[in-house]
């Protein structure tokens, strides 16, 4: 009977770490199916970035192959060298908005994508500069054009054009670099404030033991950067923080007068319930 009692623990142990072993090996498929998909995610957003990069180079190569024909014809003979002109800048006019687009179209991927890059950055703002230069080249053949008396309205046309958008393009690159900044600091930005129980009061930070829960005064505050600001001198030996924030973010130490200083270790962590500190003391 014990011998039978033995033999039905042993069937229930191994079966027991059967399944044990089961769940480990479907916790770690399931980690490893996440890893993958982040890595195809990954993958999928720089490809497409890369192949709107080689339109845009592509774009380029025919704005520059279409440039060498117009020189051509320009410095050749024949009734048809205006017309070869005119389709010429048709077809430059039509490929610089094309590339306009693809641009922008770039750093809509940009903004968007996980993977941050300074090289493709630096790329995109080199094409904005590649398409000034252009209009450059363009004004300069227009005066060139002019020079052998070969007026085309739709050069004309084209240069403006170009100067009105490269200007918009200039523009909207400054404005979003702008609103991309604003964003950013506000982003990180937050406000503390550290005072004894009555002061707290008179500035409505704290309420019958509610904290910040009425119209409390904001300009009481101070304005930090979490990604600069990591060290807040308390002066005073007594300190509890009345927000909330998780307690491994932060540690509260005493310095030589005893009087504490907060330290911030992880401020995403730390910043992550409020962008609100309020520390009482005494």
């Amino acid at each position: 009977m014990k011998n039978l009692l033995f033999i039905m623990v042993g069937i229930l142990m191994i079966a027991g770490c059967k399944e044990e072993k089961k769940a480990q090996d479907l916790a770690q498929q399931l980690q490893t199916d996440s890893l993958q998909k982040i890595i195809a995610q990954r993958d999928n957003e720089i490809n497409d970035m890369m192949a709107t990069l080689n339109d845009i180079q592509e774009g380029f190569r025919q704005i520059n192959e279409a440039e060498d024909r117009v020189s051509l014809a320009k410095d050749g003979e024949g009734a048809n060298k205006a017309v070869q002109i005119k389709e010429n800048i048709a077809f430059i006019q039509s490929r610089m908005q094309q590339n306009r687009e693809l641009i922008n179209k770039m750093r809509q991927q940009l903004r968007e994508s996980s993977f941050k890059s300074d090289e493709l950055k630096r790329s995109l703002e080199g094409m904005v500069k590649q398409m000034e230069e252009k209009d450059k080249q363009l004004q300069q053949l227009r005066a060139e054009l002019d020079k052998k008396d070969i007026h085309i309205s739709e050069l004309d046309e084209t240069i403006n054009n170009l100067n009105t958008n490269v200007e918009n393009l200039k523009t909207e690159n400054h404005q979003k670099t702008q609103t991309i900044n604003t964003q950013d600091k506000e982003l990180h930005t937050a406000w503390y404030v550290f005072g004894t129980k009555n002061e707290l009061r008179e500035q409505n930070i704290l309420v019958k033991g509610d904290v910040l829960k009425s119209n409390f005064n904001k300009n009481y505050f101070t304005k930090i950067d979490i990604r600069v600001d990591k060290e807040i001198k308390l002066y005073s030996k007594s300190a509890k923080l009345l927000t909330a924030h998780p307690s491994a973010s932060y540690s509260l130490t005493q310095d030589a007068s005893g009087q504490y200083i907060l330290r911030i270790n992880n401020p995403q962590q730390f910043w992550s319930t409020s962008k609100y500190l309020v520390v009482l003391v005494k």
